[in-house]
């Protein structure tokens, strides 16, 4: 059973290799190159899936995002742009948009952040979440592991004293 995606770039090339390659993971795919040209093939197939460009010829991606949604309150909106900033982000959200992803992007990438949004709507909330201290913990193991175990170079990255992070480091919180 395949489910429909719809495109929405003003870069031939990019919908071409885009559609393609979602062809090939069983997707029926519309292409459109600007944001009326979308809502028309949105009338014609409601799709499930979309990835929409913010910066096109014509109105912003931004402004397709209700009409999609209004064609079909379900489908999942992922913004692609080359133009990425956290307010456009934040924009994109708050308008009804799944997730957003600076270009270029594969469609394995686009796919995943797709899939993700709808992991994380299903995965439960834990009952017994992490303490403060525990998360504290863990983001300083994740970031000392991407610094090679450098600590200086990992309290610069946390904005912290070396000291500090020595300190936090020796007091291991309780595992929950």
């Amino acid at each position: 059973m395949s489910r429909e995606f719809l495109v929405v770039d003003d870069d031939p090339t990019f919908t071409r290799v885009l559609a393609r390659a979602l062809t090939r993971r069983g997707f029926n795919v519309s292409v459109a190159r600007s944001v009326p040209e979308a809502l028309e093939r949105a009338q014609e197939t409601p799709p499930e899936l979309a990835s929409v460009d913010l910066k096109m010829e014509g109105p912003s991606g931004l402004e397709l995002i209700e009409g999609l949604r209004g064609i079909n309150p379900e489908v999942r909106i992922l913004i692609l742009t080359g133009y990425a900033s956290i307010a456009t982000a934040v924009d994109a959200i708050k308008l009804g948009a799944v997730n957003y992803l600076p270009k270029p992007a594969d469609a394995d990438q686009i796919l995943a952040a797709l899939q993700q949004v709808a992991a994380d709507a299903e995965r439960p909330i834990s009952a017994d979440p992490m303490s403060v201290d525990r998360l504290e913990w863990e983001h300083i193991q994740k970031v000392l592991s991407a610094h090679d175990g450098n600590i200086s170079a990992t309290a610069r990255a946390l904005g912290m004293h070396r000291r500090t992070l020595q300190r936090k480091l020796q007091k291991r919180p309780v595992r929950r």
